[in-house]
């Protein structure tokens, strides 16, 4: 089994086929677009291939060190993930190609008229060990 991250831009990636923003959409459109959210996770969930999936607010800060006694420096001049990144599902899968398969179902999901959205994701592994330095 191997893990990977599914990334969900909603803004930051190339632009999905039914390009209308989610604060645009009805409320209906909104309930079925969570509605296959679930009903996606539940069926990975029962299949043993789910690990974690989560929405993000809108909100959020850039914070780093910046030195003792220094306050961190917040909002620096790099986009904020907050504007990139939706949310993620992490999935536990036998291929790259099951992996592939889940992501290209993920990105059917409904937006506005009830279409699918066709947005891009991003599928990342996960690194389950860290590499070994020789010198």
């Amino acid at each position: 089994m191997a893990k990977y991250l599914l990334l969900k831009h909603y803004r930051g990636a190339p632009a999905p086929v039914n390009d209308v923003p989610m604060e645009q959409w009805t409320p209906e459109e909104v309930s079925a677009h969570i509605t296959y959210m679930r009903d996606f996770t539940a069926r990975l969930e029962d299949s043993g291939e789910f690990v974690d999936g989560q929405a993000l607010l809108a909100e959020g800060t850039f914070v780093r060190y910046d030195g003792e006694g220094r306050p961190p420096v917040t909002d620096g001049p790099f986009a904020e993930t907050k504007d990139l990144i939706a949310g993620w599902i992490i999935i536990d899968v036998d291929s790259y190609e099951r992996a592939l398969e889940l992501a290209a179902e993920l990105s059917a999901a409904p937006g506005a008229g009830g279409r699918p959205i066709h947005e891009w994701l991003e599928l990342r592994p996960i690194m389950t060990s860290l590499p070994t330095i020789t010198q």
